[in-house]
């Protein structure tokens, strides 16, 4: 007797779907909690935009310059494939737009880090906020929060300092600036200074509560801490000159303060954090990965939400870090919703994420980053897979299916696939070399409701498993 379903019936192709991997749970409804109303005196949010405008004036510019001078074909914006200005283009700039080259390489790097253009290899391309300039507040404001949140890389520390004492004041400053903007006017650089120390103190004391590595020898003394000496008003006075080039406060007299774009900046952060922690799913002090799970159950605007919040309260260079390491385990799911999460942090995440390109597991996802960074529609983002990638991300996501979601959804999964016909797909499967592939068959042939297809992906589940053919 054979199945009134044919055995090779071709599968309806669609175009994959941006991966999160596993259902997203359907949340119960919640009170909205009323939109929250920025501090009195707040400019409105097309004054802001004016200032962001005003202050990214220069780097718009040279992006610009660079959008007509250094697209394809046109010339070359790096000498090295990085994203570091040559000398060249950088003397080119400075000629054409009557700058200095000093002032040109600051412009260029302020652009990158705000957004305004990307640099693939040798060639610069303008990114989306530039070409919505003009017109989008959101854009503008988006980009000046981008460059926000890149402060320690817009102007780097001084030359000699610990990195450990500087990874420690980057993370002490936003309590700093939590500070700053609760006084609402100038705060005297002694007072920060003292609340710097504290908050550093309290860094290494958690730090150090669990002891890793082998255990000391009675007698034997612990290795010093190379960072306990290190002395942190130089590196305040880093910071604190490193966020007013970004605009985000002014020094001057002993004292700093909040610039109204600074104020409004921390605020919203504070407010992110607000929304974690009075939310069911605040997950704003979990690691990374832990922040993951309890996202895995939330509708996509929910998670995203949840997403900038936990990215408000850490240093971008270390979130970015840690996701990426949860993105490097073993469950899939967790590796589809880093990378969503990567897609909130946006440009200061695409020199990390173009580092792992060459990593089998994350290449896919990676891949797929870039091309939505790059401006490719999230729905033809696939095109930059080649065959085997994208088959190697099917099966990844089909695993995290069968850890976190229901047999039906592995079945309607079949549709993301694109091969045409279900012996092609086995075939390729097969051939990927997936370390869930055994596991994924499997479970698709328990679910799958047509008798004769989970037979055979029942023998190729065999097949791989045994490794006969």
């Amino acid at each position: 007797m054979t199945s009134r379903i044919p055995r090779d019936s071709r599968l309806r192709l669609v175009r994959p779907r941006p991966l999160a991997a596993a259902p997203q749970a359907i949340n119960q409804r919640r009170p909205r909690r009323p939109a929250p109303r920025p501090p009195e005196g707040t400019p409105a949010r097309s004054e802001l935009a004016r200032m962001a405008r005003s202050g990214l004036a220069g780097a718009a510019r040279v992006a610009r310059w660079a959008d007509s001078a250094l697209g394809p074909g046109r010339g070359s914006a790096t000498a090295d494939g990085k994203a570091t200005l040559s000398d060249a283009t950088a003397d080119q700039a400075a000629r054409e737009l009557g700058l200095t080259a000093a002032t040109i390489r600051a412009e260029w790097d302020t652009a990158r880090l705000a957004g305004l253009i990307e640099v693939h290899g040798d060639s610069a391309r303008p990114g989306w906020r530039l070409r919505a300039w003009n017109r989008d507040d959101s854009a503008v404001l988006r980009g000046w929060v981008a460059l926000f949140d890149a402060w320690s890389l817009a102007h780097p520390e001084p030359a000699g300092q610990e990195p450990a004492a500087v990874a420690e004041v980057v993370s002490a400053m936003p309590q700093v600036l939590s500070f700053l903007q609760l006084s609402a006017g100038p705060v005297p650089v002694d007072q920060l200074l003292d609340l710097l120390e504290q908050r550093v103190t309290e860094l290494r004391t958690e730090r150090c509560e669990v002891p890793y590595g082998p255990r000391l020898e009675p007698g034997t003394e612990p290795a010093p801490d190379p960072t306990a000496d290190t002395p942190l008003a130089p590196l305040l006075d880093w910071a604190l000159h490193a966020l007013a080039s970004v605009g985000a406060l002014t020094c001057g007299d002993g004292q700093a303060t909040l610039t109204p774009l600074g104020n409004w900046a921390v605020w919203v952060k504070l407010e992110q954090i607000c929304v974690a922690a009075q939310s069911p799913a605040g997950n704003i002090e979990q690691p990374a990965e832990d922040m993951l799970r309890g996202c895995a159950q939330l509708r996509p605007n929910a998670a995203r939400a949840e997403y900038r919040a936990w990215l408000a309260a850490r240093p971008v260079g270390s979130a970015v870090a840690e996701l990426l390491g949860a993105a490097r385990g073993e469950d899939a799911l967790l590796r589809g919703l880093a990378f969503d999460a990567l897609r909130v942090v946006g440009a200061p995440a695409e020199p990390d994420v173009r580092g792992v390109v060459d990593e089998p597991t994350l290449r896919p996802y990676a891949l797929l980053w870039l091309a939505e960074h790059d401006g490719a529609d999230p729905e033809d983002a696939h095109e930059a897979l080649t065959r085997r990638e994208a088959t190697w991300l099917w099966v990844d996501t089909a695993a995290a299916v069968a850890d976190h979601g229901e047999a039906p959804l592995l079945v309607r999964h079949l549709e993301a696939a694109v091969q045409f016909t279900v012996p092609a797909l086995l075939e390729e499967v097969r051939a990927v070399g997936h370390p869930r592939t055994v596991q994924v068959l499997v479970a698709l042939a328990a679910a799958h409701p047509d008798p004769a297809l989970a037979k055979a992906v029942r023998r190729a589940a065999f097949q791989v498993h045994t490794g006969g053919s």
